[in-house]
């Protein structure tokens, strides 16, 4: 199998086998340091609010022409190296039935969570006719983004039994960590079943077109290294094992996973995201060699004056000068108040000051 190949044959153009993004992946020698944001696809774009609204999250997420025009947005108007597909992590679980809704200011709102051995049979096999917008809304970006590669996204089985078992999202994940604590044997049988079901998620996504995959764990930083070794890591690694023979770099981000770090490329990441709390070269060196890093510009950072952000932006830069392989991102994701023009300035500023 070529490095454009997977499983159901070629994936990815030449030229996006070249691009910065994916060579910085694959820890290879870059024209610059490579940029994307993570949540670049909406919120602080006025053209994403014109184009969403009166539309639910969820309902936008499953329009294909729409799903396209926002996550072309920000490639448009940033020239980041990537564009990532435009979801949400409770997409699969909506695709398979669950009863879900996602409420503006809160998040997503599951109606029955699941707490019983008996719930667990709510959560059947994702198939690609579940997600059949999925296929066409990247059939469709892939035309379009030419040589600019697509991530595919989806979020990890801890985070997504802890919205499960919360009922929604929560501060302090009391009863996501009473099951996991309490009851071993459900838990790990709940995180399995998200394994399959997110593996088959970014599968649809990969063999639609997608050049890589990021894996949000947003909450796994509410665990300590012991636990998340027994009680989370099997099933992140079955994802990544899901997708392996695809060739393609599989990306891990949590927010507060300073203590992770090691766990997290341990699981099977080939790039690793670092949260703004720990500077690029000691994120690089908890995880070891053998990986790629992401990151790491505090969000907040966008807020404060140009020469600023330049500057802060130059610490994260220096602290990953001597990295294998380095994306350039936010620490987080963008916050919805962000002046878009800032964002635009940003990338330009990494790509001439890296420009080898």
């Amino acid at each position: 199998m070529s490095a454009n190949d997977g499983p159901s044959g070629p994936q990815t153009t030449s030229a996006t086998h070249e691009s910065a993004f994916l060579k910085a992946c694959r820890r290879e020698p870059v024209p610059h340091t490579p940029v994307w944001f993570m949540r670049q696809a909406g919120r602080s774009l006025p053209e994403y609010l014109k184009v969403r609204e009166g539309i639910a999250m969820l309902d936008s997420c499953m329009m294909p022409e729409l799903v396209t025009e926002i996550t072309l947005q920000p490639v448009r108007r940033h020239k980041v190296d990537a564009a990532i597909y435009f979801s949400d992590i409770v997409v699969p679980l909506k695709a398979i039935g669950i009863d879900l809704d996602i409420k503006p200011g809160i998040g997503p709102v599951i109606a029955e969570p699941i707490r019983t051995r008996a719930d667990l049979a709510r959560l059947r096999d994702l198939t690609p006719e579940d997600v059949s917008y999925v296929t066409e809304a990247i059939g469709m970006l892939t035309a379009e983004l030419g040589a600019t590669p697509l991530i595919g996204f989806a979020g990890a089985p801890f985070t997504l039994a802890s919205y499960l078992v919360e009922g929604g999202p929560s501060r302090n994940h009391e009863r996501t960590k009473a099951m996991m604590y309490g009851d071993p044997e459900l838990w790990a049988d709940l995180l399995d079943r998200l394994a399959e079901i997110t593996g088959a998620f970014l599968k649809v996504q990969i063999e639609a077109g997608a050049s890589a995959v990021q894996l949000f764990d947003s909450w796994v930083g509410a665990l300590a290294p012991a636990d998340y070794r027994r009680s989370v890591m099997p099933a992140s690694a079955k994802v990544f094992d899901a997708v392996a023979g695809y060739g393609v770099p599989r990306i891990h981000f949590g927010v507060g996973t300073g203590e992770l770090l090691g766990l997290m490329g341990e699981a099977g990441a080939d790039v690793v995201g670092v949260d703004w709390r720990v500077p690029m070269d000691e994120g690089a060196r908890r995880v070891g060699p053998g990986k790629a890093l992401q990151g790491n510009l505090d969000p907040a950072v966008l807020f404060a004056p140009t020469a600023t952000v330049e500057a802060k932006t130059r610490e994260v830069l220096d602290a990953a000068a001597g990295l294998e392989g380095h994306v350039f991102n936010l620490g987080h994701g963008v916050m919805p108040t962000t002046d878009p023009d800032a964002l635009t300035r940003l990338v330009a500023y990494v790509h001439e000051q890296t420009a080898r």
